[in-house]
This record gives structure tokens, sequence and C-alpha cells, in this order.
């Protein structure tokens, strides 16, 4: 569990760092001082260096880049304090000269204080925007019945949570079910869908007998969501998962996603998912997805992942070999499993241009 905490800790501070937006390199930030501390010194040691006070006038607009209008202020100011220090050679400006320099460290001024204004901005609709996406598709819990949970999301969109793929795991009266989608398109356009299919799969969990008639909830409700728009032509794909109360069971119904693989030992096998239409076609009460039966025995675990991951391709234009490279992670803790695989991706240089999803389920049957 300490494993699983400790990837859910470091999925969070990157995300409070993406709400902070990227720091400037840190020689941004020591650059102004450096080149103050370094032209007056080269001025006070030699006279022949007074050729270089033009770098002086650089110093406030390089402020503007990392820091506030206090800080930029400052800088500007001793700009001016070292016009006129004797020992420096550099007393004698023109008054142009200094009416310039003073001009540049006042419109430097006001350039960060608009900058700071447009960043506390940005991060407040950042926030606001974060809470939404997480309402859509809120952190998984660690465990859901006797289910080990573990997820992973990156959006192919810069700047957003959430895209076109969605996951979700609930317990229910029939035992736990688990469901992974991709909807047509991704980024903010696509997140309406998910929030429709997820609403759809939450409450067929708690009603419907069995996967089929879970599919059916879901294909209907992006059926209804695109009757009278023109040309809608929305769909997605699915693969949903219910686990036995026992967890040593676990039945498959796939709806044009990839299916999921098994890792067993050191293992890893794609489960035969019979094919079936995505859903919103209005296909799966016409043509019912076929359920397939898997068994599961101790320490067997499940991967789930989008196109993202499945169709990365590296420069070859090869697809990247899930299955294949699981096996080297069979020691992976189940936590650590989808950031394991998310870090290989791109170690070997595989070029992801789509949201990348990945979830990892860990059936825990009772000990006999």
């Amino acid at each position: 569990m300490r494993s699983v905490r400790g990837w859910s800790s470091r999925r969070n501070r990157e995300e409070r760092g993406w709400l902070r937006g990227a720091p400037p390199p840190r020689w941004v930030r020591v650059l102004p001082v450096l080149l103050l501390v370094g032209v007056t010194a080269a001025t006070l040691i030699t006279p022949h260096a007074n050729d270089l006070g033009f770098l002086l006038g650089a110093i406030p607009p390089l402020a503007v880049l990392s820091y506030g209008p206090l800080a930029t202020a400052v800088l500007g100011g001793l700009v001016v304090m070292v016009l006129h220090l004797p020992a420096t050679h550099l007393n004698r400006p023109g008054n142009t000269d200094l009416l310039t320099i003073v001009f540049v460290a006042l419109l430097s001024v006001f350039v960060s204080f608009v900058r700071s204004r447009r960043d506390a901005q940005l991060d407040t609709e950042r926030a606001i925007g974060q809470a939404v996406q997480r309402a859509v598709m809120p952190p998984l819990p660690e465990r859901v019945g006797r289910v080990g949970c573990a997820g992973f999301y990156r959006a192919a969109q810069d700047g957003t949570l959430v895209g076109g793929d969605f996951f979700e795991v609930r317990e229910g009266p029939y035992g736990v079910r688990a469901v992974m989608g991709d909807v047509q398109g991704h980024g903010l356009t696509a997140v309406a869908t998910v929030v429709s299919l997820l609403g759809a799969f939450r409450e067929a969990v708690l009603d419907q007998p069995d996967l089929e008639s879970v599919a059916s909830r879901m294909d209907r409700r992006l059926a209804v969501d695109s009757a009278g728009v023109r040309h809608a032509e929305l769909f997605a794909t699915a693969v949903l998962l219910e686990f036995t109360v026992d967890a040593r069971t676990v039945r498959v119904v796939g709806c044009g996603h990839p299916a999921p693989v098994l890792l067993h030992a050191d293992q890893a096998r794609e489960v035969t998912v019979a094919a079936a239409a995505p859903l919103g076609l209005g296909l799966v009460d016409a043509d019912p997805p076929k359920e397939v039966t898997v068994p599961l025995e101790p320490g067997d675990r499940l991967l789930l992942a989008s196109d993202g991951v499945w169709e990365a391709r590296d420069a070859s234009d090869a697809f990247y070999p899930l299955a294949e490279r699981l096996t080297a992670f069979a020691d992976t803790p189940s936590g650590e499993l989808a950031g394991a695989v998310w870090a290989d991706i791109g170690q070997l240089r595989y070029e992801v241009r789509d949201d990348a999803t990945l979830l990892v389920l860990t059936p825990q049957p009772p000990v006999t």
C-alpha cells in the first residue's frame, strides 16, 4: 500500500506544479543578478571596462521574466545606483542615457506587475478547471472490494487533466465492476461525453444484472446524446470487467477497445475478447457483445491500457509492445506498475500521439 500512496503523492505534486506553471530556468533567474555583480566588479577593477556599462540596461527587462514588481524595482534601483558610483567609472552617463535606463526600469516594473496579475488569474482559472475535471473523474481508491486499483492518466492536450479517455471502478450488488473507454476525439471537447458515459456506468453498476446490460445502458446514453445532432458520429470504445465476490473470476466484455493484459507470474498475455461494435452506434442491443470468463489465481493482475499506449510509435513507426514489455516488470508492485510502463515508453523514445491511460487491477481472493 505504501507504494500506491507514494505514486499518488508524486502524481499530486506534479499536478500542483502544473497549476503554478513551469518556473523559468534557474539561469534565467540568476542572470540579472550575475550581470549586475559582474559589470560592477569589472568596472571597479579597471576603468577600461566602462564599455560594459550598456549591459546594465538589460537587467530590468531580464528581471521581468522571473521576478515580481518589487524585486524588479529593486534591481532597477541598483542599476541606477551603480551608474552614480564614482568607483565604477560609470558616473558620467549622459542625460539621455540615464533617462532611458530609468524609463526602461519603470516600464519593466509595470510589465512585471501586469504579468503577476495575469499569472494569479491563470492560477485561479486552472484551479477551477482542476476542480471540475477532478469531479468528472476523481482519483481511484486504493482498493474497491477485493480489488486493488492503481490508475495513470496523461491527456494528449497540454494543460488539461482529462481528455477523451476514462476509467472507473465501482462495487455493486453484482460484484466489483470496472470500465476503461476512449471517446471520439480528445481534449476538453470530449469531456462532456466522458461525463455522460461515466454517469451511465455508475448508475448501471447498481441495477444491471450483467455486463452486457451495462454496455447497453452506456450505448443508449451516447445514442440519446447524439440524437437530433446532425453528423454527430458520437461513439466510444470501451472494455468492461466484473469480478466475482470472491475475486477468483473476472468476466470481460469488449466494445471495440483493446483487451486487458493478464499478468501471471512472469508471463503476460492479452485476454481473448470477442469483437463487438463501439458504443454509440446503436448496435449493442442488435448484436450484444459476448462475455468472456477468465479464471484468476492468487497474484494475478490485469492491466488495461488505452490506444495512446498501445499505439505509441518509435522512430521506425513500430507500435509499443505492451504485453512483451510487461514481462520485465513482473516484480514491480502494482501501485508502481502503471508508472513504470509510462517511464519505459519514454526511455525507449516511443511517441505518444493520444491520451495515455493505464489501469492496474489486482484481485485478492480470500486465503483458503
